[in-house]
């Protein structure tokens, strides 16, 4: 069966005890498969060389571009399409065969970017109800190119992009999944997004910072961004509206996480509002409750692994612009 023509990108950092099974997903299915590993103390270089990737080293030197950029500028540039997979994620059989009507029929792609749905777990079950991702993993390198905000002087997110999206036009949303099992214990969730809400109360004290962020969100994430009471709004739309309660004791856990982390972000920002000099301090927005979420993770993305990339939360609307649903993303 020939394979994609898709470099399959793996950013990560400290991903052993899921990195095997990213690679073995998708080694026999793709061009190219690329581990660019920031300094990983475990055995991720090892044990990604051992199951046939090529591993690249990366090291950050604090300015744009930032990883996934970086990636996009210089891993396999012969290869225009590039797939961005973190070190616990895989492909699901359904989304390889949609890839393979898309890209081996001969055919143009018209697309410059595809939002793929994110099989989410947390806590050890897969989230099918309240919690709904979807990324844009899938990128022209020709036509697609993360932004760059003024957000370097931000804590929390380092080397790895914030919670915006690649910019791309057009772009497809397909139908089948990528599935992000992390299988690390949950307290990584917890310390991941304690850094990310440092970055996202950062922007709130940023007004024009925050403004270039909330431009690039679709009409329902800007309207999210500008809601009161996010912590409250978040749990209510995914828990109750969106029948996270289906998913059991993972859905209320996971609902309560976010709204947590939401809150995490408005008591930040407080903070950091009141310590602010009266010249200095920004004006106050209608809630510092809850900014971009992405993963937020669900990881907003990672700079080095962990975390599911930035991506659209679909329970609150935040993340990427773009997308529509794939109408056979061909050139007709």
């Amino acid at each position: 069966m020939p394979r994609l023509p898709i470099a399959v990108v793996i950013p990560t950092r400290n991903e052993a005890a899921n990195i095997v099974s990213t690679v073995r997903s998708v080694i026999a299915h793709f061009t190219a498969v690329v581990v660019v590993d920031s300094e990983s103390t475990d055995d991720t270089r090892e044990l990604a060389k051992a199951e046939g990737a090529e591993v690249i080293g990366y090291t950050w030197d604090g300015g744009y571009p930032k990883k996934k950029q970086w990636c996009l500028d210089r891993v396999r540039t012969d290869i225009d399409w590039v797939l961005f997979l973190d070190g616990d994620e895989t492909p699901s059989g359904e989304l390889l065969a949609e890839l393979r009507r898309i890209f081996l029929d001969g055919r143009p792609v018209r697309p410059a970017a595809f939002d793929i749905p994110l099989g989410y777990w947390f806590a050890g079950r897969r989230l099918r109800h309240g919690h709904t991702i979807v990324k844009r993993a899938l990128l022209d390198r020709t036509r697609a190119r993360f932004p760059e905000p003024a957000d370097l002087a931000a804590p929390g997110m380092g080397e790895q992009e914030g919670h915006y999206q690649p910019l791309a036009e057009p772009v497809y949303r397909l139908r089948a999944p990528i599935e992000h099992r992390d299988l690390d214990p949950v307290r990584t969730w917890f310390e991941r997004h304690n850094r990310y809400s440092d970055w996202e109360a950062w922007l709130e004290c940023h007004p024009a910072v925050r403004e270039e962020i909330r431009l690039a969100k679709t009409r329902q994430g800007q309207l999210f961004h500008r809601a009161p009471l996010k912590p409250l709004l978040s749990f209510g739309y995914a828990y109750v509206y969106r029948r996270g309660f289906l998913d059991g004791r993972a859905g209320l856990d996971y609902a309560l996480a976010m709204s947590f982390y939401r809150w995490q972000i408005g008591l930040k920002t407080r903070e950091a509002r009141a310590a602010a000099p009266p010249e200095a301090a920004p004006p106050a927005g209608r809630d510092a409750g809850g900014g971009a979420d992405a993963d937020a993770g669900a990881g907003g993305g990672t700079g080095g692994g962990g975390g599911a990339g930035p991506g659209l939360d679909a329970a609150t609307g935040a993340g990427w612009s773009g997308g529509q649903p794939d109408p056979g993303a061909r050139d007709r």
